[in-house]
């Protein structure tokens, strides 16, 4: 069943609870729940009326602002309900009493809008609740695509630094090419195979920016030194992946960019004791007119905006930039992974089959 049927139904099943319950107090007296002729149709025409204004007049004159013709015409259908009330069914039920006479417009409207305003106002509740809905449906689907844009982005940005690195190694026949190869097919194997839901394991997050990282080694060689440390990572949380690779490849990419030797890159993170996770990483660089004309890429606007879209107001991301240093420093609260979850990182992957 599609889901406008199921909404239907639901609304129709709500709405004959509701006008059941309102024809039930209103058939009510001193003698107790007492149904007659004349309520029964009195109740009836009230339906008429209602059904009306919340089928017809809402969606057609008040959701579209057109706010005068639609009081105008619940006016007229007030007035409508009043005219056949006093001068059919009171005739008919009571000509030598009610009937003689009209007891005046505002002990009319007493009776009928009370009825008509509870009825129009569930329905007119119930429509805003379903439009909250389809708001909220249509949010996710938004951010879930902008995600999936996002995340796009990473893999041709990534792939385009690291394969012309690996060009320059092969035309020099340099033997640390298998070397690179092995890792760059550690990093990618994961990005296409692991990272296709919106979190991942942290500890296989950090595992996969350790294969990074060594990648990146390879390329300072003698030039400088890498720091990487990872402590308390455990296999408990789950963050969002490829958020932690953007900042250490800019660390990488700016330091060897800038100067020739003494690189030196500090990656640091871990989960503290109140289950934030903690990350920094500091590269140092020499302030030269060509990095001016550094190109930044997507990397740094692309992860805030998915740290916005993923972790509102769970987030603190500092960029420090001195005369010879530059730091990233990002605490993350991360939420614990789902024992379901657990059990699936737990088993052993089994690498892909190529074709």
């Amino acid at each position: 069943m599609r889901y406008r049927d199921k909404t239907i139904l639901k609304e129709a099943a709500f709405q004959v609870v509701l006008y059941i319950l309102v024809f039930s107090f209103f058939s009510f007296d001193r003698q107790g729940f007492h149904v007659d002729t004349y309520k029964l149709l009195t109740f009836l025409q009230y339906t008429i009326g209602t059904l009306f204004i919340s089928y017809y007049l809402l969606p057609r004159f008040f959701y579209k602002k057109m706010y005068l013709p639609f009081f105008i015409a619940v006016l007229l259908v007030v007035a409508t309900l009043i005219f056949i009330e006093e001068t059919v069914l009171e005739q008919i039920y009571f000509p030598d009493t009610r009937g003689r006479r009209f007891p005046g417009i505002f002990f009319s409207l007493l009776k009928v809008l009370p009825i008509i305003t509870i009825l129009t106002g569930f329905k007119f509740a119930w429509d805003a609740l379903v439009k909250q809905a389809r708001l909220e449906e249509l949010e996710k689907e938004i951010k879930e695509s902008e995600l999936k844009m996002l995340k796009s982005q990473i893999n041709p940005h990534f792939l385009f630094n690291n394969l012309n690195n690996l060009y320059a190694y092969a035309i020099e026949n340099s033997p640390k090419t298998p070397t690179i190869i092995l890792e760059l097919s550690a990093v990618l194997r994961y990005m296409l195979y692991e990272c296709k839901e919106q979190y991942v394991s942290l500890f296989q997050e950090v595992k996969n920016l350790e294969h990074f990282v060594k990648l990146n080694e390879l390329q300072i060689e003698e030039r400088g030194k890498v720091n990487y440390l990872a402590k308390n990572i455990g296999k408990a949380y789950k963050i969002a992946p490829l958020i932690l690779i953007v900042f250490v490849e800019n660390a990488f990419k700016h330091s060897q960019a800038s100067q020739a030797e003494n690189i030196i890159i500090d990656i640091e993170m871990e989960i503290t004791a109140e289950g934030v996770f903690d990350f920094r990483c500091k590269n140092n660089y020499e302030e030269v007119s060509n990095t001016e004309n550094l190109p930044h890429g997507i990397g740094l606007e692309n992860v805030r905006k998915r740290l916005e879209i993923l972790y509102p107001d769970q987030y603190d991301l500092e960029l420090t930039k001195t005369k010879n240093f530059y730091e990233v420093h990002l605490s993350l609260k991360l939420e614990k992974l789902a024992n379901n979850e657990l059990h699936h990182y737990r088993r052993p992957t089994a690498s892909p089959a190529y074709s």
